[in-house]
């Protein structure tokens, strides 16, 4: 594996070819190649033969390859590769196309939309018009919004028949199609296929589903990342080593509930993560997909990250920001965690998931329960969590998330809007400014968050010695911008 340092070829097709010729994992989802002569479109990683330079056209999305003709190629799988998350601090018009690319790209959740609907309601919520939204996207992508979701329904399905059994109908449902007429004629429309000509053939007890593989761009320190989680980890919850994380998982979609547990198991040589899931997780796998990518943080571009931060943090080029696989567990372990050690916090939310979490049954019998839902710690008496040994203030703030998070007035993941969010959560009892912005660090993904008020940080950066030591690390961290919430992890991986 390259060195973070050495530096990237300049976004140029000479270069682009260079980094195909090398099958640099580096570049991974961060351009997509068509190849003339065979009418089919690559990652940079495909292990075929290189095709000649004249044959080759270069795309910055699959979706622009897919609108010029081009099919995905069923060996190295464009649906696998790691999505190009960009963030800007300047043009106005390039950050709504890139959020708008982020909501699109949010797996299905309950009943899906036509794809005209979705682009009105997606328009909506960034407050501007479908027109308007249509005009941004020609003009930045060469492609309408509608195509983009296309492409991304289209490549969820393809992910779906190739490594799971589940029946056409619901691949077709879970991939985001309103109806399997629609889905059977975008798929021969776009790929020439019927969607059941990409089912593999299996071994006779073939109904398991096979691993999925999730990409993710080196360098990647996967040993830093699995440390993170072993020292947090509940033990009827999950169980990280240094290859592999377990845990059990549950999962809402609509008006049914999915519980079940999942495995992902490194494999650095190939720059990815295989994804294993129980069957009952199966009818939601694209949106387990989508956490699970968020969880170990596979999307990030150590590229641009290491071009802010590499000469503060040298050392930290392959460090990632911990996720979380559900959001409101990780803000009740946050709250829990308030001006304790990991250790004290790991006890208190042992005891909750014993009292409260719900009994499952999992290949490791040591993962035996699921985390408590929203509901339970929303009815949840005063006195059953002081029995716990959690003090009141924080019993207040528990119950307060989880009667927000119940009721659907707060929702705590990667689509999310930031701002409102942290206000939101800092208008809860018991949950201040260094609460709200973990949590946007690690449940919203949001890149540029900053808890300031850390202590650890604090001696990190060497202001804890400060009159204000809280704005003298928020004034140290204006140049990390937008990527603080890598400099945090960059620096508490310094002491």
């Amino acid at each position: 594996m390259r060195a973070m340092s050495t530096p990237l070829p300049a976004d140029t097709d000479d270069a682009r070819y260079l980094a195909l010729k090398a099958r640099d994992a580096r570049f991974d989802g961060r351009f997509f190649t068509g190849v003339t002569s065979t009418g089919i479109y690559c990652r940079p990683v495909c292990s075929v033969r290189t095709p000649r330079r004249e044959n080759c056209r270069f795309f910055d999305l699959a979706a622009q390859a897919e609108h010029a003709g081009f099919r995905p190629c069923l060996r190295c799988r464009p649906e696998l590769a790691p999505q190009a998350l960009a963030w800007s601090v300047q043009d106005a018009g390039a950050i709504l196309v890139r959020q708008a690319l982020r909501l699109l790209d949010a797996p299905p959740a309950g009943s899906p939309l036509e794809g005209g609907a979705q682009v009105a309601q997606l328009a909506a919520r960034l407050g501007v018009s479908d027109r308007h939204l249509r005009r941004l996207f020609d003009a930045a992508l060469g492609i309408s919004p509608l195509q983009y979701l296309q492409t991304r329904r289209l490549l969820v399905a393809k992910q779906l028949l190739t490594d799971t059994r589940l029946p056409v109908t619901q691949v077709a449902l879970a991939s985001g199609f309103a109806s399997v007429r629609r889905f059977n004629a975008a798929f021969v429309q776009h790929y020439g296929l019927n969607p059941t000509q990409l089912r593999h053939a299996g071994p006779a007890d073939a109904g398991r589903s096979r691993p999925v593989r999730l990409g993710y761009r080196p360098p990647y320190d996967a040993a830093a990342l699995l440390a993170f989680f072993a020292a947090r980890q509940i033990p009827a919850v999950e169980a990280a080593d240094t290859r592999v994380l377990r845990r059990t998982a549950r999962l809402s979609s609509g008006n049914a509930e999915h519980a079940g547990w999942l495995e992902a198991t490194f494999e650095a040589a190939r720059s990815r993560v295989a994804l294993t899931v129980s069957d009952s997780m199966l009818p939601v796998l694209p949106q387990v997909i989508g956490r699970v990518r968020a969880m170990l943080d596979l999307d990030a571009d150590p590229a641009a990250i290491a071009t802010v931060l590499h000469g503060d943090f040298p050392e930290g080029d392959g460090l990632r920001v911990p996720g979380c696989f559900d959001g409101f567990e990780l803000a009740v372990r946050a709250v829990l965690g308030q001006q304790v050690t990991v250790a004290a916090a790991r006890t208190l939310v042992q005891r909750l998931v014993e009292r409260f979490g719900t009994p499952i049954e999992t290949p490791w019998p040591g993962l035996n329960r699921t985390f408590p839902a929203a509901a339970a710690l929303a009815t949840a008496e005063g006195s059953a969590l002081g029995q716990l040994g959690i003090v009141r203030q924080r019993q207040a703030a528990i119950v307060a998330l989880a009667r927000a998070v119940d009721g659907g007035q707060l929702a705590l993941h990667a689509h999310a809007d930031v701002q409102a969010t942290t206000a939101a959560l800092c208008q809860l009892p018991g949950i201040g400014a260094w609460t709200a912005q973990y949590i946007a660090m690690r449940a919203l993904r949001w890149p540029d968050a900053f808890p300031s008020g850390d202590v650890a940080l604090h001696k990190a950066l060497g202001v804890q010695g400060a009159r204000q030591a809280a704005r003298a690390a928020a004034e140290r961290a204006q140049g990390w911008r937008p990527w603080r919430s890598y400099a945090v992890v960059r620096a508490w991986a310094t002491l």
